[in-house]
């Protein structure tokens, strides 16, 4: 009998001290208020993310700005998505009147050793109501006792720390209604008959084809800006700016503008694009060693044969000729890019075929063809434009041992030989004219014409001559050597 009323008296002390400790974590989530469960702890914080998006401002891929900023690249990828592009901005560091992360770590580590709070207070020189506060607030309510853990305490410090701003288009039924006509409106007939395709289903992708996208007002932010001052004169509160137009749109979150409206934008991307990723994307295949300013000297004084220039001239349903003008004797040769195998035979396909004619690989060939036929002493090096239709320069100088350099952006003077020889060619080869009918004769026959013409800068020699001179005189030390 006392064994029994002694287990008997210990179950009621237990079932009282677990109501205590209840009633303790009932009393702190009131204070701190309802919340939901954190989940999985944030894998970052907000200095990983301020590197991540100075990465991306600089024009890093998204894989490279996640490897910078010590996150997984589905992360980077997530926070790139969930921003729709837009830098949000953060400034680099916290004030100092805040706890970071590493603090909170120490904190964490002292009240696992048993230290009070005046003890960590002292340690980590923050006063002890900081301390006590950052213990009640931030530790965690779902389990039996109140655990402080510093990844926890980071994340209810963040969500406590956001302040959304109500937008001003999710709260202006006027002034988001009218925004929204002016973008997604339909084009009517006079009578108001809706015209144009319906276009695809959206389905959070990027941009549509072309072709679907159905026929909107399509004005665009900035239009609808400038707008709303000459159509609501008198009322302040018809006002936006084409930055919050643009972000409504983009940032995932914001609630006032439906996503698939970005279709009708006049780009129809649905992610900001950052400018230095753009210029840098357009042109990834020119690196350092390849630009105009390493080639060798010589080219420069036109003194010495071997340099050539070239480009594409292009005509219509992309058709396209090649061009190669020898820098000093003005010498050109035209190369023959016909088109591919199953040309508008089946529907285009993303990221498919280049069978246009002149994709990297069928120009790397062709060009390769070409000058492979040159002497050795003809072959010193290759100066193109920005196009990507030589982005496979690094093969094609393996495989003929010509280098090849890239003019700078926006410069065609530097490459004036092959500019003038591609306006001559123009007289036989006009603009909006398709390209692809002429054969591989029958550009030779033009070459042969441009090249026969007299030339002032040869004193009215023609570069077949001055080529021709440079050919013999290749050969009659090419036979001295060996004798």
């Amino acid at each position: 009998m006392a064994g029994s009323t002694g287990r008997r008296n210990t179950l009621m002390m237990e079932v009282a001290l677990m109501a205590t400790m209840k009633e303790r974590q009932r009393q702190v989530q009131l204070y701190r208020g309802q919340m939901v469960s954190p989940g999985r702890p944030t894998v970052a914080w907000r200095r990983d993310r301020v590197a991540f998006w100075a990465e991306i401002a600089k024009g890093e891929k998204t894989d490279d700005a996640s490897a910078a900023a010590g996150v997984s690249s589905p992360v980077g990828y997530r926070w790139f998505r969930h921003a729709g592009g837009v830098n949000p901005c953060l400034p680099p560091t916290l004030s100092g009147r805040y706890l970071s992360f590493s603090e909170r770590e120490d904190i964490a580590l002292y009240r696992a050793q048993g230290h009070g709070v005046r003890e960590i207070a002292r340690r980590t020189g923050r006063s002890p109501s900081t301390i006590s506060r950052e213990l009640r607030r931030n530790a965690s309510t779902r389990t039996f006792r109140l655990e402080y853990k510093a990844t926890i305490a980071q994340w209810h410090a963040e969500r406590r720390a956001r302040r959304p701003k109500a937008a001003k288009l999710a709260a202006n039924d006027c002034l988001r209604d009218y925004v929204q006509g002016r973008l997604a409106g339909r084009v009517t007939t006079a009578e108001g008959q809706v015209l144009g395709p319906d276009g695809p289903k959206w389905q959070g992708k990027n941009k549509p084809h072309r072709g679907d996208r159905r026929w909107v007002q399509a004005w665009s932010p900035e239009q609808i800006a400038r707008r709303l001052p000459l159509e609501f004169p008198d009322d302040e509160s018809m006002r936006i700016s084409h930055e919050a137009i643009y972000q409504a749109l983009y940032v995932e979150g914001r609630g006032a503008l439906k996503r698939e409206l970005v279709a009708c934008l006049r780009t129809g991307r649905a992610l900001r694009i950052p400018r230095a990723r753009v210029g840098r994307r357009s042109w990834d295949h020119v690196t350092d060693d390849v630009l105009i300013s390493e080639r060798p000297a010589e080219a420069n004084d036109r003194a010495v044969p071997g340099h050539w220039e070239g480009d594409l001239v292009i005509g219509l349903e992309r058709s396209a000729i090649g061009t190669l003008v020898e820098r000093t004797t003005r010498f050109t040769m035209l190369i023959h890019l016909p088109r591919e195998p199953g040309w508008r035979q089946e529907p285009r396909k993303k990221n498919g075929p280049a069978l246009a004619g002149y994709g990297a690989v069928t120009m790397k060939h062709a060009l390769a063809r070409t000058m492979t036929t040159l002497p050795d002493q003809l072959r010193r090096s290759l100066t193109w434009d920005r196009g990507k239709e030589l982005s496979a320069h690094a093969a094609f100088t393996v495989e003929t041992k010509i280098p090849v350099f890239f003019a700078d952006p926006k410069s065609p003077w530097q490459r004036g030989t092959n500019e003038n020889t591609n306006g001559l060619l123009r007289q036989y080869f006009p603009k909006g004219t398709d390209l692809s009918r002429w054969s591989a004769e029958e550009l030779e026959a033009v070459a042969a014409t441009i090249n026969n013409r007299p030339r002032k800068i040869l004193d009215w020699r023609t570069p077949a001559e001055v080529f021709d001179e440079h050919l013999r005189s290749l050969h009659q030390a090419g036979v001295a050597t060996t004798d």
